[in-house]
C-alpha cells in the first residue's frame, strides 16, 4: 500500500499547501500532546524524503492515540502524512480508525488510487467497514464523479461489505450534499426500487426530500413524497422526511399546500418535530402569513399533539397576530401559553396592548391595563403616551388621567411623552383649569414639554377670552424658563 502510495506523490491533483510558518502552525498547546506537536512540527516542515529519517531520530513510539490525532491535523500534507502512516505501522497495526482517516484524507486530496490501495490494505488487515466506503462516496461526491461513487457502491460487495440499504442511503447522502448530486441521487432510487436487497426505507427517502428541501425543488419533493408513502407507508417515527418536505414548500410559498399535507398527516397520526415549526413560523412571521401560521400551529400545537412551543414562539406568533390585528387569536394564545410552561413576559403583554391602542379598543385597552399592572408587567412609555391620546379620543379620558396618575405614583420615567399625550387630550376636551394644573406640576417636575404642545395649547386658551389668555402667558414665561430662554 505504501509504495502505491508514495507513486502518487509524483503528479499531486491540486497545489498543496505549503507549511505555515511557526507562529501560524495550528497547534493549540492545551489541546494536543506534546509528541503530536512533535510529529505534527516536522510534517508541516520537512520535505516528505527527508521526514521517515525525522520521526525516527525523535524516539517517539507513536501510539494509536498519536496516529489518530496526527491524522487529523494533515488533511493539508498528504503526501508527509502518507510517510507518517507509514513509519507509525512499522511500530504495531493500525486501528481501525486509522485506516478509515486515511482513507478520508487522501480521498479528501484526491489521490483516488492510494485511497484505492489503503482500502485493499484493510481488507487484508481486516479492519474494512462501511464507514470506509462511505468516506469514498462523499469524496468522490465532492469531487463531482458521481459515476465513480456509484461504482464503488457496486463492488463493495467485492471487498467483504453488503451493498444493502445502509450502504445505499450512505451513498445518497452523499450525493445529496453537493450541487447537482440530488438529480443522481432521484435517479439512483430507481435503482433501489429495483434492488430488493438494497430497497429504498424510510431513511433513503428523508434523505431525498433533505436534499430536495436544500434545492429548493417543490415539485419533485411532491412526487418523492407520493412515493414514500406508497412503498413505506405512514410513520410516525418518520419526523426527519415530514420536517424536510413540509418546508420546502414553505420555502417555496406554497403554505397553504404544507397545511392541507398537515392535515392529511394528522390524519394519519404522523407530524413534524421542531425543526420545522419553528422554521416555518419564522419564514411565515417575516412574511406576515397569520393566515397560514395560525393553521399550522393550531394542528402541530393543538389538543396535546406533544409539541410543546416555548415563549420566544408564542411571543413570535402573537406578535404576528397583532401585527395583522388578529387580537382574538393573540388573546386565545395567551390564555392558552401558561399550560404549556412559557409565561408571558413584557412583549407579550405590550404587543397585545400595543394592538388594542392600533384598533381603539377603548374598553378592551382599558381592561388589558388592569391585567398588564395586576401580574407586574407594565406598558412601555410609547405605549403609554399612546394609550393616552386613544382614551382621550375614545371618550374615556378618565382612564387616560389613571394612566398618567400612575406613571407618577410609580415613578414611571420618562414622563415627557405620556405628560404631552396627557396635555393635548385635555387641550382638545377645552379642560383648562385640569391642563393648567397639570402643567404647572409637570414644569415643577422639570418634565419637557414639547413646543408643539404649547402651541396648541396657546391657541386653545387664546379663543377662550382675555383670562385664559394671561393664564397661558404665564404657563408661557414659565415654560422659557424651564428652557433657559
Amino acid at each position: 500500500m505504501e509504495e502505491a502510495m508514495a507513486e502518487n506523490q509524483i503528479s499531486p491533483p491540486h497545489p498543496i499547501h505549503r507549511p505555515p510558518p511557526s507562529s501560524q502552525l495550528p497547534l493549540s498547546p492545551t489541546s494536543i500532546s506534546s509528541s503530536v506537536k512533535i510529529i505534527l512540527d516536522i510534517l508541516f516542515r520537512t520535505t516528505p524524503q527527508k521526514i521517515e529519517p525525522a520521526l525516527a531520530s525523535t524516539g517517539i513510539i507513536p501510539t494509536t492515540e498519536v496516529v489518530v490525532e496526527v491524522l487529523k491535523l494533515s488533511y493539508d500534507y498528504p503526501f508527509s502524512a502518507i510517510k507518517f502512516f507509514r513509519w507509525a505501522g512499522l511500530a504495531h497495526k493500525h486501528s481501525a480508525h486509522a485506516w478509515n482517516l486515511m482513507v478520508d484524507l487522501l480521498g479528501r486530496n484526491r489521490l483516488f488510487e492510494s485511497m484505492w490501495d489503503a482500502i485493499r490494505s484493510m481488507r487484508q488487515e481486516k479492519t474494512l467497514s462501511l464507514a470506509a466506503f462511505a468516506s469514498a462516496f462523499g469524496n468522490y461526491c465532492a469531487s463531482g464523479s458521481f459515476d465513480d461513487a456509484l461504482m464503488t457502491f457496486q463492488v463493495m460487495d467485492k471487498y467483504g461489505i453488503p451493498n444493502d440499504v445502509v450502504a445505499a442511503n450512505s451513498l445518497l447522502s452523499a450525493m445529496c450534499r453537493e450541487n447537482g448530486g440530488v438529480l443522481r441521487a432521484l435517479d439512483f432510487l430507481e435503482t433501489m426500487k429495483s434492488k430488493p436487497e438494497f430497497g429504498p426505507d424510510c431513511d433513503s427517502f428523508a434523505i431525498l426530500l433533505e436534499g430536495l428541501e436544500k434545492e429548493g425543488d417543490a415539485a419533485k419533493a411532491k412526487t418523492t413524497f407520493g412515493e414514500m408513502v406508497v412503498r413505506v407507508g405512514w410513520m410516525p417515527a418518520n419526523v426527519a422526511a415530514y420536517d424536510a418536505f413540509l418546508m420546502t414548500l414553505v420555502r417555496g410559498e406554497q403554505a397553504g399546500e404544507a397545511v392541507k399535507f398537515l392535515i392529511v398527516m394528522k390524519k394519519n397520526s404522523c407530524l413534524p418535530g421542531l425543526r420545522f415549526f419553528s422554521s416555518a413560523l419564522d419564514i411565515l412571521v417575516k412574511g406576515k402569513d397569520s393566515k397560514n401560521a395560525i393553521l399550522i400551529w393550531d394542528i402541530v400545537v393543538g389538543n396535546g399533539n406533544g409539541l410543546v412551543p416555548n415563549l420566544s414562539m408564542y411571543n413570535a406568533m402573537i406578535g404576528l397576530l397583532c401585527d395583522c390585528n388578529e387580537v382574538d387569536d393573540a388573546f386565545r394564545l395567551l390564555d392558552e401559553m401558561v399550560f404549556h410552561g412559557a409565561f408571558p413576559d413584557s412583549f407579550t403583554y405590550n404587543v397585545i396592548f400595543k394592538c388594542l391602542i392600533k384598533n381603539k379598543k377603548v374598553g378592551d385597552a382599558g381592561k388589558f391595563f388592569v391585567e398588564m399592572v395586576k401580574n407586574e408587567w407594565l406598558p412601555t412609555h410609547a405605549n403609554f403616551a399612546a394609550a393616552i391620546t386613544m382614551f382621550f379620543e375614545g371618550d374615556d379620558p378618565e382612564m387616560g388621567v389613571q394612566l398618567w396618575n400612575f406613571m407618577v405614583e410609580n415613578k414611571v420615567e420618562p414622563l415627557d411623552a405620556a405628560a404631552n399625550a396627557l396635555l393635548l387630550g385635555l387641550c382638545k376636551l377645552d379642560r383648562l383649569s385640569e391642563l393648567k394644573r397639570n402643567a404647572d406640576d409637570m414644569l415643577d417636575r422639570r418634565i419637557s414639554i414639547y413646543e408643539s404642545t404649547m402651541a396648541s395649547l396657546k391657541s386653545a386658551y387664546y379663543k377662550d377670552g382675555r383670562g385664559a389668555r394671561d393664564k397661558y402667558d404665564g404657563l408661557a414665561r414659565r415654560w422659557k424658563t424651564s428652557l433657559g430662554r
